[in-house]
């Protein structure tokens, strides 16, 4: 009967399918903001997930005892107050016929009257959790995180917003026959020996429906809060985590090999534009080294015990270019000489230089 009025208001507010009936009044306490709930995929795909409440909150599965103080903010929703008929024929008929718990022999209608009055809405401000859980981790010690390992059908999720009744609420139920339009009711009579309409009462503060955001577990003891309906929680195998590695490998190697040719290039344009200048403009022989009166003089510098060196104009790349020659009388990065190829690099040098 809860479950019917329950599953009644869900259908009505609506909200994008995110809200979840509470299934019975004995849990409905157990459905508060930052609870721990277990949800079981179905068999088949067009069955709903079944969600089962538990005695623990968020709290209670993370390492550490500092306590998460993410606000909890409450503001009214609407005043719900609803009366149906509905037909016991159908999907819809046969589910009503299991959740209102009366007898229904001869029937084929039930009228269902929920009165819940004003309901209010309470929420967990999301980006606050999200700021309090990023260093936070998985205690995979706790019981319910180790049975909920064992199934790769659960999940588990933590609940971010409940929906909760203000005042003490009524729900009654009658069964009857439809005569045309309209349903043969009768008065609830507390002595009614067939037991053909119930009534209850329960009190205020009661959640009716609530929603969750799902948890995806590493292997590593972190997680993720997956705040849309895309990314699907769960728990990390060592399967899944090999092939995430393997994939990041592969993209780590793509990256290196895209660098490394952008480099090449970069390279080899940079001394087409020196090696043309060079020759477009330099009118004499390449066997010129500049020993004309008043220049530069090329010279071995393994006569002045300095060693084989990278080329400072073509051994800069990521192929090291490596010449015996330079010059003294240049200087660059603090030493006082350079290394030069004997030809072309000695001419564009000094060419630039002038």
């Amino acid at each position: 009967m809860f479950a019917a009025a329950t599953k009644s208001f869900v259908k009505q507010v609506g909200d994008g399918g995110r809200l979840v009936p509470v299934p019975s009044l004995s849990e409905a306490d157990k459905y508060q903001p930052l609870s721990l709930v277990v949800k079981k995929k179905r068999c088949f795909l067009l069955q709903r997930p079944k969600f089962t409440s538990t005695p623990f909150t968020l709290n209670d599965i993370l390492l550490g005892d500092r306590e998460i103080s993410a606000g909890i903010s409450s503001y009214q929703l609407l005043n719900y107050e609803d009366k149906s008929d509905v037909s016991l024929y159908g999907r819809r008929g046969n589910h009503m016929v299991n959740d209102v718990g009366i007898n229904v022999a001869g029937s084929d209608s039930i009228a269902v009257k929920a009165s819940f009055g004003v309901v209010t809405k309470h929420e967990v401000e999301v980006t606050t959790l999200l700021k309090e859980l990023t260093t936070r981790k998985i205690n995979f010690d706790h019981c319910l995180i180790r049975q909920s390992m064992s199934s790769r059908k659960a999940v588990l999720c933590v609940v971010m917003e409940s929906i909760r009744t203000t005042r003490q609420c009524s729900l009654s139920v009658h069964a009857g026959m439809r005569r045309g339009e309209a349903v043969r009711f009768h008065i609830i009579d507390e002595q009614n020996p067939k037991g053909r309409d119930k009534a209850i009462v329960f009190p205020a503060h009661t959640t009716i429906a609530f929603s969750v955001f799902e948890l995806f577990i590493y292997l590593d003891g972190a997680f993720d809060l997956c705040v849309t309906s895309v990314s699907k929680g769960g728990f990390e195998r060592e399967e899944t985590a090999t092939f995430a590695i393997l994939y990041r490998l592969r993209n780590i190697l793509f990256e290196r090999n895209r660098r490394v040719m952008d480099a090449i290039a970069r390279s080899e344009l940079y001394m087409d534009d020196l090696f043309s200048d060079y020759y477009y403009d330099k009118p004499l022989s390449m066997t010129d080294f500049s020993l004309r009166e008043g220049t530069h003089v090329r010279v071995n510098l393994l006569n002045h015990n300095i060693p084989k060196g990278p080329c400072i104009l073509c051994g800069m790349g990521n192929y090291k270019r490596e010449t015996v020659y330079g010059c003294f009388e240049c200087s660059y990065n603090g030493q006082k000489y350079v290394r030069l190829h004997a030809v072309p690099c000695f001419d564009i040098w000094h060419k630039r230089m002038k």
